[in-house]
């Protein structure tokens, strides 16, 4: 039924033999609402989709209230689990349910997004996006990145069936959702598991607390664009300056790291425009070195993009909660972040059944 009744006190059995639900909706009319309210990129678009696609009308400020009533269950039930698994009298076997197991490879990613909250303003949020990794097949492979090709017996890695948990945290709060994340998928039994990222020490931590037999990864087009950076800053002319960077690559693509080291040693700091940004990008290869092996990286076919975290909080996030003049009163931030995930990981019907 998808017709709204209007309750009193002698419509009271019909609502119960309707089994419509506290605020007159029939579970499917209300779930059928939330779909919309969650893929939609507003609530205004959302009610004039449910009302094209049901027939029944059914107004934005009812199917904003649909869509984040559940998205808190979903919320609640996200931190109850969280809370439950770091308290040692409660065993996580019996907490967390396993949902789409990886267990060959895996990959773990995470990243942050923006959101505007009303009361505080851009905020970032994170994400963890966790994902099976497979050989391509012959007709996926391609030259990458960057031009810079894969040897015939080096293995190109597609990562699918990707899973995300994304909420307002900070990382030590990241750090437990992005356990649960894990678990959800089975990551304590997955053969290998590698962690690729932007470089950020946060990450590197709380990825390594929750999955210390995770190889850790700096994503490729991450140092890339640090050597463009250090080539900015201390060549002028555009084709000397492509000529250095792609020659300081290519060493860094083919795992000849002490050739580059060399080079990083002999850039002339005194020509930088911005001195601060150039010690920063040469840091971050001094830094980080220990987790750019990319040419044992690629034999041993692990992925060396960020790039399916990057697409998730792009099509997660950004896309429903990100738009010009909008923004989110803090309450709901969560509610609508924890609906997402759910929504984007392929779980929106199990979720909804689990929380009815």
């Amino acid at each position: 039924m998808f017709a709204k009744i209007v309750k009193s006190k002698h419509f009271s059995p019909l609502d119960e033999q309707l089994k419509l639900r506290h605020d007159h909706w029939s579970p499917g009319v209300a779930r059928i609402a939330t779909r919309q309210g969650l893929q939609s990129k507003s609530f205004v678009l959302a009610s004039e989709l449910f009302s094209d696609a049901t027939g029944c009308a059914m107004s934005r400020e009812s199917l904003r209230k649909v869509t984040q009533e559940w998205g808190s269950k979903v919320s609640e039930k996200r931190e109850k689990e969280t809370d439950a698994l770091f308290d040692p009298s409660e065993s996580r076997l019996e907490i967390v349910g396993v949902t789409d197991a990886i267990e060959e490879q895996a990959s773990i990613s995470t990243d942050g997004g923006f959101v505007h909250i009303r009361e505080d303003g851009w905020k970032e949020v994170k994400m963890t996006t966790i994902s099976s990794v497979r050989p391509k097949a012959a007709k996926e492979k391609s030259v990458e990145p960057a031009g810079r090709g894969y040897e015939a017996n080096e293995p190109q890695m597609k990562l699918e069936k990707h899973s995300y948990e994304v909420g307002f945290w900070v990382a030590d709060e990241m750090r437990k959702h992005q356990y649960r994340a894990g678990l959800r998928r089975d990551l304590d039994n997955s053969q290998r598991i590698s962690s690729t990222n932007d470089g950020a020490k946060w990450i590197e931590r709380i990825t390594k607390e929750n999955f210390p037999q995770a190889v850790q990864i700096v994503d490729w087009f991450h140092a890339a664009e640090k050597m463009w950076g250090i080539g900015k800053e201390t060549i002028g002319h555009k084709k000397d300056r492509k000529i250095w960077v792609n020659a300081r690559l290519d060493d860094l693509w083919k795992g000849h790291l002490d050739e580059l080291n060399h080079d990083l040693a002999l850039v002339d700091t005194k020509k930088a425009m911005d001195p601060d940004a150039l010690a920063t990008n040469i840091g971050y290869f001094e830094n980080q070195q220990n987790r750019m092996k990319y040419d044992q990286y690629r034999m041993a076919g692990y992925p060396i993009g960020s790039g399916s975290v990057e697409t998730g909080i792009n099509g997660v996030v950004h896309h429903r909660m990100k738009r010009q003049g909008q923004g989110w009163a803090r309450s709901n931030v969560n509610p609508m972040l924890a609906a997402l995930s759910e929504l984007h990981s392929g779980r929106f019907m199990q979720e909804w059944a689990n929380t009815q």
